[in-house]
C-alpha cells in the first residue's frame, strides 16, 4: 500500500504542473492589462510603463514563466500584484472558509441522500422512490447560480429566517451549504439506490430473509453496510467537483472562501493569485482523489489484496 500511494502521489506530479502551466498561459493571454486596472484607463504612459517594470510584466512570457516554475520548486506562489503580499499567506487566510463549506456541503449531502436512497430502494417503484428519485433529479438539474438567489428570496427576504450572506454564526452556514451539496445530495441518492438494489440480490441478503430478520433490517443493516464501498469513490469524486462548484456559490453568498478570492483576482488579473487558486484547487481535488482511493481499498479487502499482489 505505501509503494501504491507514493506512486500515485508521484503521478500527481505532472497533472499539477499541466494546470499550472495551463493556467499562466490562458491567464496571460486573456484580455486585460492588470496595470491599467490598477491604474486606471486615464493614467500617464509613463506610468503604465514604469509599473509594469516595476512588477515584472514587461519580461518576455517564457522568463515570467521560468521564475514562476522556479517558485514553486521553492514552495513560493510569488506576491499578488495588487497587495504586494505574499499569496500562501492569502490562500490561507481564505482557505478555511472553503473548506467548511465543502465539508458543511458533504455533511448535509450524506445526511440527505443515504436516508432517501435506502427508503427508495426498501419499496422500488412505490410513490416513496418516484418522489425520492424525482426530488434528486431536480437536485442534479438545478444550477448553484439559480438555486442560490431562490433560497436567499425565500428564507432571507421573504421570511427573514436566515442571513442574506458573509460568514458568521452557523447561520450563516445553511444556505450556502445546502445550495453547494444539493446537486452531490441527487447524484449520491440515485448511486445509494443503485447499490443497495444489487445488493439485495446476494445470496447473504436471502440467507439474513431466511433467518427471520426484517426487511427493514436487511435494508439498513446488510444491506447498505456492503453497498456503502462504491460511494467512496463517488464521495470522493463529488467532493473535488464540489471544491470547483464553490467559486459561484461563494460569489452568490458573499463567502470569503478560495472561490471568492478567485473571482476577484480573475476581474483584477490578478496572475500570481488566479494561479495560486487555481492550482490550490487542483493539488485538493488530487489528493482528495487519493484519500478515496486508498479507502476504498480498506473498505473492500479484495482490492486491497489486489493491490499488495502487485507491490510484491
Amino acid at each position: 500500500m505505501r509503494r501504491y500511494t507514493i506512486g500515485r502521489l508521484l503521478a500527481a506530479i505532472p497533472t499539477a504542473l499541466g494546470v499550472a502551466t495551463l493556467v499562466f498561459m490562458l491567464i496571460h493571454i486573456m484580455p486585460g492589462d492588470p496595470v491599467e486596472v490598477m491604474l486606471g484607463e486615464s493614467s500617464r504612459p509613463t506610468d503604465r510603463v514604469a509599473l509594469r517594470a516595476h512588477l515584472g510584466l514587461d519580461r518576455p512570457l517564457a522568463q515570467q514563466y521560468a521564475t514562476f516554475l522556479a517558485g514553486l520548486a521553492r514552495g513560493s506562489l510569488g506576491q499578488s500584484l495588487h497587495s504586494q503580499r505574499d499569496v500562501t499567506t492569502i490562500l490561507a487566510e481564505h482557505a478555511p472558509a472553503t473548506a467548511q463549506l465543502a465539508l458543511a456541503a458533504l455533511a448535509m449531502a450524506l445526511a440527505l441522500a443515504i436516508p432517501a436512497g435506502l427508503l427508495s430502494a426498501y419499496k422500488p417503484g412505490s410513490l416513496t422512490d418516484r418522489l425520492c428519485l424525482s426530488l434528486s433529479l431536480g437536485g442534479v438539474a438545478v444550477p448553484n447560480f439559480w438555486l442560490g438567489p431562490m433560497l436567499i428570496m425565500v428564507f432571507s427576504i421573504s421570511l427573514g429566517w436566515l442571513p442574506v450572506s458573509g460568514r458568521g454564526s452557523p447561520a450563516h452556514l445553511l444556505l450556502p451549504a445546502f445550495t453547494l451539496g444539493a446537486g452531490m445530495a441527487g447524484i449520491l441518492t440515485r448511486m445509494t439506490r443503485t447499490t443497495v438494489l444489487e445488493a439485495l440480490g446476494q445470496d447473504y441478503i436471502r440467507t439474513a430473509r431466511c433467518k427471520g430478520a426484517s426487511e427493514l433490517s436487511v435494508v439498513s443493516k446488510h444491506a447498505l453496510k456492503n453497498a456503502l464501498t462504491p460511494l467512496i469513490s463517488v464521495v470522493g469524486l463529488q467532493l473535488g467537483s464540489v471544491l470547483a462548484g464553490s467559486v459561484i456559490t461563494e460569489t452568490v453568498f458573499a463567502w470569503p472562501g478560495i472561490g471568492r478570492l478567485l473571482v476577484h483576482a480573475i476581474n483584477t488579473r490578478d496572475y500570481p493569485v488566479v494561479q495560486g487558486c487555481v492550482l490550490l484547487i487542483a493539488v485538493t481535488y488530487l489528493v482528495v482523489n487519493l484519500v478515496a482511493d486508498l479507502a476504498y481499498a480498506w473498505a473492500n479487502p479484495r482490492i486491497r489484496y489486489a493491490v499488495q499482489n502487485d507491490e510484491d
